[in-house]
Order: C-alpha cells, then sequence, then structure tokens
C-alpha cells in the first residue's frame, strides 16, 4: 500500500476546494513514516478493529488499513467523509475493511461494530472531550494512542501535586492508565499549527466503580478543581452544605480536608464520593 504524501494530500485538498477549518481542527498529517510509527506505537495487530477520529483526507488511515483487520473512521466534514472512502479504494486493495461515518464524535451513542484499539490525530480544540466521551461510551477499546497538542498531553499524563495535573487527568484516570508517547514536529503537518503536538499512549483497566459513583466523582472533581487554589473543605462546600459540613464529610472519608485537589488520586475522589452514597 502507497500512503499519502505532501503533494497528494495538498493535491485532494485543491480537488476537494477544501481550506483548513481551524474551527474543526484541520491539521492533516503529511509525512507517511510518522503515521507508521504511531500505528506500531499503538501496537496494533491483524485481529484488531481500528477507531480513528478526524482521518481528514486519510493519512493515518492508510496506514490502519494496512495492519488492523478492520478500520472504523468518523469525520465531521462530509466532504472528506466522501471522499476518504474513494481515496482508500485507490491506494489498498482493502478498502472494504474501511467504513466511514459521518458524524460529530462528541455526538457518537455507538458504532456499528466493537473498536479494540484507538488512534486518531484528535481536533486540537475537542480532544480532551472526545477522548474522555470515547472511553465512556466505547468499553470495548482497551488501548490505543491519540495526538494532541502538547499542553493537553501533558495535562492528560499528569499526576498528582503537579502544576498540569487537574481535570482531565483525574478523569482519563478513571477508565485507563494513560501515558506519554512522544513528541512529533509541527512540519509534520498542513498546514503547520502553531503549537507543538505530543502522543498521548492508553491502556484501559477496570474501573474503580459504578456508573453511579462515577458521576458523583465527576461532579466532585469539577468542584475541586474549579478554584485549585480552594482547600477542599471550601472547594466542596457548596455540595456538602457549608465548610464546617465539608470538612466533617472530608474527615468521615479519610481525605484531610486542608488538601487542595491537586493531591487526590482518583481513588481519593471515589472516596469522597462512596462517603456521600453511603451517608
Amino acid at each position: 500500500m502507497t500512503l499519502l504524501g505532501a503533494a497528494e494530500i495538498r493535491t485532494l485538498a485543491e480537488k476537494l476546494d477544501l481550506k483548513p477549518s481551524k474551527s474543526l481542527g484541520q491539521n492533516f498529517v503529511i509525512d507517511a513514516n510518522v503515521c507508521r510509527k504511531i500505528v506500531r506505537t499503538a501496537g496494533i495487530t491483524s485481529s484488531d478493529i481500528a477507531l480513528e477520529i478526524g482521518p481528514g483526507l486519510g493519512s493515518l488511515t492508510l496506514a490502519l488499513m494496512e495492519e488492523a483487520a478492520s478500520v472504523v473512521a468518523v469525520e465531521i466534514d462530509s466532504r472528506l467523509a466522501n471522499q476518504l472512502p474513494i481515496t482508500a479504494a485507490a491506494h489498498s486493495e482493502g478498502a472494504n475493511n474501511l467504513t466511514v461515518i459521518n458524524q460529530d464524535a462528541l455526538q457518537l451513542k455507538s458504532l456499528p461494530v466493537a473498536p479494540t484499539v484507538l488512534v486518531a490525530n484528535l481536533p486540537y480544540n475537542v480532544s480532551v472531550p472526545v477522548f474522555l466521551h470515547l472511553l465512556e461510551i466505547l468499553p470495548t477499546l482497551r488501548s490505543g494512542v491519540v495526538m494532541v497538542q502538547a499542553e493537553v498531553a501533558d495535562r492528560l499524563t499528569a499526576k498528582p501535586n503537579t502544576k498540569e495535573y487537574g481535570i482531565p487527568s483525574v478523569k482519563a484516570a478513571w477508565w485507563a492508565e494513560v501515558t506519554g508517547a512522544g513528541s512529533v514536529s509541527r512540519s509534520i503537518f498542513w498546514p503547520a499549527p502553531n503549537v507543538d503536538s505530543k502522543l498521548v499512549a492508553f491502556k484501559r483497566r477496570e474501573t474503580p466503580g459504578s456508573e453511579e459513583l462515577r458521576k458523583e466523582v465527576f461532579a466532585i472533581i469539577d468542584l475541586a478543581f474549579a478554584q485549585r487554589r480552594k482547600m477542599l473543605r471550601a472547594a466542596l462546600s457548596s455540595r456538602y452544605g457549608g465548610s464546617g459540613a465539608a470538612e466533617a464529610h472530608l474527615s468521615a472519608a479519610g481525605i484531610d480536608p486542608t488538601l487542595r485537589g491537586e493531591s487526590l488520586d482518583i481513588h481519593s475522589f471515589c472516596k469522597i464520593a462512596q462517603q456521600g452514597l453511603e451517608s
């Protein structure tokens, strides 16, 4: 299979009269070697069903089709969604193994197949919501690699008591172990973005509890980081009827009320939530 290069990407864009949209985060990968590297990093095998979000003109899609049993690509731009099967057929004998869905990934409720691995160049403006949404609705996703803005990658992979640690870090940890998987140059994109990019890898693990607990945990996380310099007894006061009641609740859960949200891992947030559900 031949992958797309810079010249072919620009030719396809011209054919579609496509001017990359900043609002849709359209920065297309033009380096075939990087696409293959991402697929290798994801550890895709011939038994995998790969899910790609925002395939664009198909650079990464073709690399996925080389290795996976089948590929599901979700593309919000109808011009790109209509062109992708044509591009796949021109470059691969396995074009029938590609399913393209013209939809906003944030509106996805289900898929016609059960994907096992996520590999995507996520649109930068919605990368965290899309990532968390997919982990929530697609329990068959066992692992994956996503390319995101460097700052977002640092937040997703951050550990407690670091300045990058926050809502994305803790919520992602509910479903998966998330780690950094390297950096990529701005020069591999067209048009070149004004920000650096990094790869983020994840491996799903058993969640700490039920869906009821998750909703409670996530509500507490949002409050804990809304004003991250506040101690937990103050940050959670609105949820528990005042700072005194919040302090008592936290103490009952075995959490120091004078800590800040940035000090707690996902399991500590679960203790706070569980205390609320049991009391």
